[in-house]
């Protein structure tokens, strides 16, 4: 039990000080979610075994399970600390050696460290891979350097530090600090946060709420899952922090029932924190009481919007209502809450410990601090980046994504999730940051971003939004439960060949008067992909009116597989491998494909070894 500052303080130096004695190495090894899935439990446990063989003792090599190191495409990852080695795609059968080899006789093994795919250098250390050297982690970068189930790991690193600072502030100045740092919610809209906690401040009653939103249900994006896994404590943190403020009590952590992890480490980091005096009545002997409970959510797309949630919290289904009351006045039950994302509740004790002042000088005029992305699609390297705001598009998918896959051609870019926008090649210089990107027509989001290249085709990708929308909408409102299927339906009708000159501007008044008449902001938000994909790539929808043609080569009903009999060698690769056998011709002699027969599948196209079968 942490009674005070002054014992908390007291732990924190005795750790630092055992830490800073050590004199062996440490193997930190990510155990996030995208790891795990890719054998990070079974080499860990490899490891602990080879260490365990060779009599090494905790003076020699330390084993540091963390939360997710970012690169995700590059895992299982471990750093091997003081030296700061990466390996990357481990595997069972390279445990051995890493312990023989690096941990025992200090050598680098060359086949584990990363490799530059374009100019084939190989790259030691972490923090020279460009996937890592162009971010600024600031959120993210206590993740691969404590154990999440451990509380003293994060107390190590001055964890609740701000919280002790905090309580010795009027609630008054830590929402001036709040205002003036300039942060902005990094779960959708980017409303300001410190005028969100003023309100509630403000507003007359004696019982309120925090609520740390952690419903991630973007397809591709798991920024808040990650911090969640790895570093629960630093939102718990912030969210003391934010009731203490706005003379809360009582907080909720809603997180998806698709986040187990995530659901254990918050579970343990609330019990760690009870157990330490930092949850629970007279916190630090400030006189202030403070408890937080988990709710799961069903994983519904819509409980992520704010009145949804609370209902789901409530007990109901996750439905939205009117937005003419705020929040601030009646949420969680009628009663004042905050409700803030996961990363959002991180950053509060960054701003709380070194200023805000500190904080202002990071990003642009309007948009401060860091964001995190979820960096995927075509892209070479895919995982989490966490980048100043307003850093360009470029700078994000060329400098540390590293570029397109196969060198091809760069085509859209989306970000904001299902409800965001698609942004073209001339857009790549645009800044990121809130409010250039809503003026673009897409949006931050809470942060997914998603590469399209040349083999991608903007009626699919928007037809493929709609349709997740479509699904995901709670039903509740017209405009969104009915103008959502007449959309689809017309998309449909446009990668299908049936469509007409009539359905663009149809389907773009069906957009703007979803957009400007739905209940809430998934309905409000949902004809982004729609509208963007007209305003960047409207001769791909008129190529598919028109021409009856998928530039892509993405849409079945528009395309059409034919074999040039002047290359064909007859190898008869097609037709073994075509699914319905719907390729004929003798061995050695040109083949035909019967398109009766077809289902245009394209697998001929992909194995053809001379390049015999056009797709047009």
């Amino acid at each position: 039990m942490i009674k005070n500052c002054i014992q908390l303080n007291e732990l924190a130096e005795k750790i630092r000080t055992k830490r800073d004695k050590y004199k062996g190495k440490t193997i930190a090894i990510c155990n996030g979610t995208g790891c795990k899935a890719l054998g990070a439990t079974k080499i860990t446990r490899l490891i602990r075994d080879e260490i365990k063989k060779h009599n090494l003792d905790v003076d020699v090599v330390n084993v540091l399970t963390t939360g997710c190191h970012g690169f995700c495409e590059r895992g299982p990852l471990i750093v091997i600390r003081p030296e700061g080695i990466f390996y990357q795609k481990i595997k069972p059968v390279d445990v051995p050696e890493i312990i023989t080899e690096t941990i025992i006789k200090d050598k680098i093994i060359d086949r584990l460290i990363y490799e530059n795919p374009e100019t084939k250098e190989k790259v030691i250390k972490e923090h020279d891979v460009p996937f890592y050297n162009k971010q600024m982690r600031l959120i993210f970068e206590p993740n691969e350097h404590i154990d999440p189930t451990k509380i003293d790991d994060y107390i190590g690193i001055g964890g609740y530090s701000a919280l002790a600072k905090a309580l010795t502030m009027e609630p008054e100045a830590i929402i001036k600090e709040i205002l003036k740092a300039g942060l902005r919610g990094r779960g959708g809209g980017g409303y300001p946060t410190g005028i969100k906690w003023k309100f509630c401040r403000g507003a007359r009653n004696d019982l309120k709420y925090v609520i740390c939103n952690a419903d991630e249900g973007d397809p591709g994006a798991y920024m808040d899952r990650s911090i969640s896994e790895g570093n629960p404590h630093s939102v718990i943190e912030g969210m003391i922090i934010g009731a203490y403020a706005i003379g809360a009590h009582k907080g909720y952590i809603y997180v998806r029932q698709e986040y187990p992890l995530a659901v254990e480490n918050y579970g343990l980091a609330i019990k760690f924190a009870k157990e330490y005096g930092i949850l629970g009545r007279n916190i630090f002997e400030s006189g202030f009481d403070f408890e937080i409970e988990i709710s799961r959510g069903g994983g519904a797309f819509v409980a992520g919007e704010s009145s949804a949630l609370f209902a789901s919290i409530e007990g109901r289904a996750a439905i939205p209502r009117p937005k003419h009351i705020h929040a601030t006045e009646k949420g969680l039950w009628d009663r004042p809450t905050v409700l803030n994302n996961v990363e959002t509740w991180a950053n509060v004790p960054f701003i709380i410990n070194r200023g805000a002042d500190w904080y202002m000088s990071i990003g642009t005029e309007k948009s401060k601090g860091t964001k995190i992305f979820s960096l995927v699609g075509k892209v070479n390297n895919t995982g989490l980046v966490e980048v100043p705001m307003g850093i360009t598009l470029r700078e994000v998918i060329f400098d540390i994504g590293g570029g397109i896959i196969g060198g091809k051609k760069f085509k859209g870019v989306q970000t904001g999730g299902p409800s965001g926008g698609v942004l073209p090649e001339n857009l790549l210089d645009l800044p990121v940051d809130f409010d250039t990107l809503t003026e673009a027509g897409s949006m931050m989001g809470s942060g997914g971003m998603i590469v399209f290249d040349e083999d991608n085709c903007m009626v699919d990708i928007a037809k493929y939004f709609t349709k997740f929308l479509m699904e995901e909408s709670c039903g509740r409102c017209t405009p969104c439960r009915e103008g959502l299927v007449q959309m689809y339906d017309i998309l449909c009708q446009i990668t299908d060949g049936k469509g007409r000159e009539e359905h663009l501007e149809m389907i773009q008044e069906l957009a703007w008067g979803i957009a400007n008449t739905s209940l809430c902001q998934l309905g409000k938000s949902a004809p982004n992909p729609v509208l963007s994909t007209l305003k960047y790539f409207k001769e791909e929808y008129e190529t598919h009116i028109r021409d009856k043609k998928c530039p892509a080569g993405v849409c079945k009903a528009l395309i059409e597989y034919i074999i040039d009999s002047e290359k064909c060698i007859g190898c008869t690769l097609c037709a073994k491998r075509c699914p319905v056998n719907a390729i004929s011709g003798e061995k050695k002699t040109p083949h035909e494909i019967d398109p009766e027969i077809c289902i245009k599948c394209g697998i001929c196209y992909e194995v053809c070894p001379v390049k015999a079968i056009e797709r047009k």
